[in-house]
């Protein structure tokens, strides 16, 4: 009996699961430390440089008093830096301090260590298969984040 195909239905529903499952398992053998919430706020920050506190909320998709709080963490911990604005005095700019730029490529290292691990798991079919799944994962992003020198600012 041959095996039914999937249909083009079925993918982003599994996609969604499988990347949300695969994106936790990453997280999760990391070190603790910041939260997520915390390390998506200076993933965007080393990505992008400094910017405003409010910018820093709308990109992580958060509100201001949410982003605020994340912030004042990093800054208690040494991770972020965070000074008024000379063009606004009523608004925050906050960039990564050394320290954070440390601890974000630390996490950053240990979370594609453990993808390589599992990748390399991978029977020779699936790693080749992933190989050519990745620029239709890229694809995925569109052409918005492509476009700019910074992906994502």
């Amino acid at each position: 009996m041959a095996e039914p195909t999937e249909s083009s239905s079925d993918v982003p529903g599994r996609l969604f699961l499988i990347i949300g499952r695969l994106s936790r398992t990453l997280r999760q053998a990391s070190a603790p430390g910041p939260g997520h919430g915390a390390i998506s706020a200076m993933s965007t920050l080393g990505a992008c440089g400094r910017m405003r506190l409010g910018d820093l909320a709308a990109k992580e998709g958060v509100a201001a008093a949410t982003m605020s709080r994340i912030v004042s963490a990093l800054v208690e911990s040494g991770y972020v830096r965070r000074e008024s604005d000379p063009a606004d005095r009523r608004a925050w700019l906050v960039e990564l301090t050394e320290e954070g730029e440390r601890l974000l490529a630390d996490v950053r290292a240990t979370r594609v260590h453990e993808l390589s691990a599992r990748i390399d798991r991978l029977s020779p079919q699936h790693r080749a298969a992933l190989v050519e799944a990745v620029p239709a994962l890229e694809a995925l992003l569109g052409d918005d984040d492509r476009s700019r020198t910074r992906p994502g600012c």
